[in-house]
């Protein structure tokens, strides 16, 4: 009865806030009075609602701001000793492929109750920051690349495996664990079909010892724990060395949970300098030494001309990904629906098929959630 009481002053309040102060009328001006810790509540869930709208909404540096920026950072690229970059989805995002908290993003519908639109991802292609990347990679300004996406661009914009961490795993890598060391299968499509949250069968098996495939996708709520394509290994090693960390379309909201990553074990003036590039806050803006609100294709390509360095086309005929695959077995050409990555030359189906991890496991969390 107390908490079916306090609910309904709750409700009377809320309605008469609601009103303009001009238009109450003396027994609501009354009732604020009378309740003034319920207030004092509701003005502070409105300003943390306010806050975290502010924080979700994206925002664009001018054609001038962006451009000093980018000056800034671009001194910063040429004196660092080991410069080291941290993708996000929002990198993925000029080539189709959906990423989670922006507006549209995967997450952002699926809180909302949409459905995720389609996305065919066999037809992405490495966006120009992806060839950016490999670029300075080439030119030995970045020395190594932990990425959070699935989507595998990075490995097709010919960027060496050596050089990258992919933490959340790689949606054309599947592997036999029963072999050791782990065999790998890269194939040339979405080897996630069947895949989900701590479901990880692929329905292929090992054409050496038999034993059932899995995919290499880290789920929420999961903790990755092969050597490749992660490499846990080279990510904290890299971090452990670099002097700069340049974050590019991530929200960093997942990464900052992995206390490797930023030496906060060090005191401030010895951790890396940090360059954050996202057109939404992200929980690193504070620590940052420059935010850059901008579309990661457009700072990149402002960078490269500040650095003089040519931006290289995709070109489909060296991906590396038609090199590194393995062909199915006879008996497992029905294995798998997904569309194949064509070469060139090769003919291509137009049906749109939806990349298997989105969006798995973010129900049960939050069922589970709730729960708690």
């Amino acid at each position: 009865m107390q908490r079916e009481s306090e609910r309904k002053i709750f409700r009377l309040v809320r309605r008469v806030l609601k009103k303009p102060e001009a238009e109450r009328s003396v027994d609501e001006a009354a009732v604020l009075l009378l309740h003034k810790e319920t207030v004092e509540e509701l003005c502070k869930r409105q300003v943390r609602r306010n806050v975290l709208k502010r924080k979700q909404d994206e925002v664009f540096d001018d054609a001038e701001e962006l451009k000093s920026k980018v000056r800034q950072l671009a001194v910063a690229v040429k004196q660092a000793k080991h410069l080291v970059v941290y993708t996000g989805a929002g990198i993925s995002t000029a080539a189709s492929i959906p990423d989670y908290r922006g507006p549209n993003g995967v997450w952002t519908q699926l809180q909302k109750g949409q459905t995720v639109s389609s996305s065919d991802l066999s037809k992405a292609e490495p966006t120009l920051t992806h060839m950016c990347i490999k670029m300075l990679h080439k030119e030995d300004l970045v020395k190594h690349v932990v990425s959070q996406n699935c989507d595998g661009l990075h490995l097709r914009s010919d960027l060496p495996r050596q050089a990258l961490s992919e933490l959340h795993g790689n949606m054309f890598i599947e592997v036999c664990t029963s072999c050791s060391p782990v065999r790998e299968y890269v194939r040339l499509f979405d080897v996630t079909e069947r895949t989900s949250l701590h479901r990880h069968g692929t329905g292929r098996r090992c054409s050496h010892c038999g034993g059932e495939l899995r995919d290499t996708i880290v789920h929420f709520g999961e903790r990755g724990t092969l050597e490749q394509p992660l490499n846990w290994k080279g990510a904290a090693e890299a971090a452990k060395m670099a002097d700069v960390i340049l974050c590019l379309g991530s929200s960093l909201k997942v990464l900052k949970k992995y206390a490797c990553l930023w030496a906060m074990n060090r005191p401030a003036s010895k951790r890396p300098k940090l360059y954050i590039v996202n057109l939404q806050w992200t929980p690193k803006d504070d620590l940052a030494v420059l935010k850059i609100h901008g579309k990661c294709d457009d700072v990149m390509s402002l960078l490269m001309d500040e650095l003089n360095i040519q931006i290289p086309a995709y070109d489909r005929a060296k991906d590396p990904i038609f090199s590194l695959a393995t062909p199915l077995q006879p008996e497992e050409v029905d294995s798998c629906t997904r569309e194949v990555i064509a070469p060139p030359n090769g003919q291509e189906d137009s049906t749109a098929v939806q990349g298997g991890w989105f969006g798995r496991g973010y129900g049960k969390g939050r069922k589970k959630k709730k729960a708690a």
